[in-house]
């Protein structure tokens, strides 16, 4: 790294350890210009991922504020969707902004736009203008990134404004409560890819998803409480909230499928949540579940569905009826994805009662693995598919939790593509 480089990286880490997240951008384009970066732009997905929103304090080159990108079908959504340096070979000259000119690959000024990350959670996407195209370039600004990502996973959860910028619409009383709770919408290391999808996002109800890696296992739960009002959201809060507190005492799978119904039945009358609670051990692929009334997993590999992880599912939670059935098994293979989902997927209806339906939902997601696609990109477009459907407005909770299980050395790869993502150019 140069000098200056160094100087950026460190300078700005420095500067933000007492600045706000609304000081972000004007540090970003201080600093930035230590290396000849310039018009350095921040912009976050909104919570639905189909915006990428600037954060406030910057301006065009006319000076104008800057206005919201669509992810879909523009270069900077392009950098988000690929996960991938996108670099443009024509932009707009500064002294005549009315003009545009042609850089050729490699020779003068560059418009990158660069991922932002945390791990392979993808928050946005940094825009910036580099002096010209190089790998070196690339790298420095793939790194200024990856300090922008952290700065803003660390300062977002204390700021209302930054809340505020990524929501298009208010949420629900229950629908706040839950996003406070849920774990990232995406997790990756070096063994599996966790990747998790709901709506309706503002209004969400009855539906919640859990993960946490303990060692070598990675626990998965996902649940649908009965109902789509306040108290169907308390119901998945109080399941997701015992979930936790069971295995963090080492209870197993049934025990804890166990707890969550006597504390459900305890806290209300006639509620109950059905549900599907998971342990994967992520050395041998060993899959141990318990289902509560739920629809069951589907297994997805090399490109079709091998498995539907059936069996007699024991009694929703929140009755008091028992297990009949207890703890199920099966062995994945390397590259298994592993698919949870309530039924808002399965039974979302177009206008003219058409239904999504197991079928269409099992090929969408065959299709988009053949396609190469990631599972959170996979996943970003299935809702997006569904809300088109029902133009914008489901009739139920929507959820689905994908788990990829994959050898070291197939995370080491895809973990490495997203440290430096590789540019690419775009006429």
């Amino acid at each position: 790294m140069t000098g200056d480089g160094e100087r950026m990286l460190g300078g700005l880490l420095e500067a933000s350890q007492l600045a706000a997240m609304e000081d972000l951008p004007g540090l970003v384009a201080e600093y930035g210009r230590l290396t000849g970066f310039s018009q350095t732009v921040i912009y976050v997905a909104d919570l639905q991922q189909r915006m990428l929103v600037p954060l406030a304090g910057r301006h065009d080159v006319f000076r104008e504020p800057l206005e919201p990108i669509r992810i879909d079908a523009t270069m900077a959504g392009r950098a988000f969707r690929s996960v991938e340096i996108v670099q443009a070979r024509h932009m707009l000259d500064p002294a005549a902004p009315e003009t545009v000119r042609a850089s050729p690959a490699g020779h003068g000024p560059h418009r990158m736009w660069v991922p932002l990350l945390n791990g392979t959670e993808r928050i946005g996407v940094l825009e910036v203008t580099v002096p010209q195209g190089s790998e070196g370039v690339a790298l420095l600004a793939g790194r200024l990134a990856l300090l922008v990502s952290l700065l803003l996973i660390s300062k977002g959860p204390h700021s209302d404004s930054y809340t505020r910028l990524v929501r298009a619409q208010p949420m629900t009383l229950s629908a706040e409560v839950l996003w406070n709770l849920l774990p990232p919408r995406t997790f990756a290391d070096d063994r599996v890819v966790v990747s998790a999808a709901l709506e309706p996002i503002y209004e969400v109800g009855g539906d919640a998803y859990d993960y946490a890696i303990d060692g070598d296992t990675l626990h998965v739960s996902i649940f649908d409480a009965m109902g789509h009002d306040a108290a169907a959201g308390l119901t998945a809060t109080i399941a997701m909230g015992s979930a936790r507190t069971s295995r963090r005492q080492g209870k197993d799978l049934p025990a804890t499928s166990e707890a969550i119904d006597a504390v459900i039945a305890e806290q209300f009358t006639g509620r109950f949540a059905t549900g599907v609670l998971a342990d994967l051990d992520l050395r041998t692929g060993r899959l141990t579940w318990v289902n509560r009334g739920h629809h069951p997993p589907l297994v997805i590999r090399g490109g079709q569905q091998v498995a539907t992880l059936s069996g007699v599912p024991d009694p929703p939670m929140g009755f008091g009826l028992g297990l009949s059935t207890g703890l199920l098994r099966y062995q994945l293979e390397p590259g298994d994805r592993l698919l949870f989902y309530t039924d808002g997927i399965i039974e979302a209806q177009s206008p003219d009662g058409q239904v999504f339906g197991l079928e269409r939902f099992i090929d969408f997601i065959v299709r988009r693995e053949a396609d190469g696609m990631s599972a959170p990109e996979t996943l970003r477009r299935l809702i997006q598919t569904i809300l088109e459907r029902q133009r914008g407005r489901l009739q139920d909770d929507a959820t689905v939790l994908m788990v990829e299980w994959r050898t070291k050395r197939q995370q080491h790869l895809i973990l490495e593509n997203a440290r430096v993502p590789v540019p690419q150019e775009a006429t």
